[in-house]
């Protein structure tokens, strides 16, 4: 699809790149918030310092295709994103079943980075941004991966939540 208006192209791409910067920053504070309570589920642990190691990652790749459109990402967007991943993640805090909100809520947020980072791969094309296009595209992959992880374990988070408060012990992280 030829693209009729490149500068609109470009502005696009730019400021999709800079709501990308704030997601990771978002997604950065909501593992961060988590990997602080998460106790009973090593396995989760586990896999959620791995993705905060891919969310900083992530982060740095937007900067350096920013950098290549000598743009910056915006430190005001960072800010309220981080706000509101703290404030996210301390909204399951209290409930009984802090593991398995958590666990949806990540699901949801991994399936919202996927359509943020098909679109951006989408602008970069347009743009004829091929370097972008490949960094994208890894990072596709990696929130893809823990989507798909996240999906698949749901159902055992649910049943070791199941038989630990059901056992009395303290289940809910």
């Amino acid at each position: 699809m030829a693209v009729t208006n490149p500068e609109a192209a470009r502005s696009l791409f730019v400021t999709g790149l800079k709501n990308a910067h704030a997601l990771e920053q978002q997604a950065t504070q909501i593992i961060g918030r988590q990997l602080d309570r998460i106790e009973a589920y090593p396995e989760v642990a586990d896999r959620l310092r791995r993705h905060l190691e891919e969310s900083r990652t992530h982060q740095q790749r937007v900067e350096e295709i920013l950098g290549s459109l000598n743009e910056t990402y915006s430190a005001l967007k960072d800010f309220g994103a981080g706000f509101m991943g703290n404030m996210a993640a301390l909204a399951h805090t209290p409930a009984p079943d802090e593991i398995l909100k958590n666990s949806f809520a990540n699901l949801a947020f991994e399936n919202y980075e996927i359509a943020a980072y098909t679109s951006l791969i989408a602008l970069a094309e347009a743009n004829g941004a091929n370097a972008a296009v490949t960094t994208l595209t890894q990072t596709l992959k990696e929130e893809q991966d823990m989507a798909k992880w996240v999906a698949d374990h749901i159902k055992s988070i649910t049943l070791t939540f199941l038989d630990r408060s059901s056992a009395g012990a303290k289940a809910d992280r």
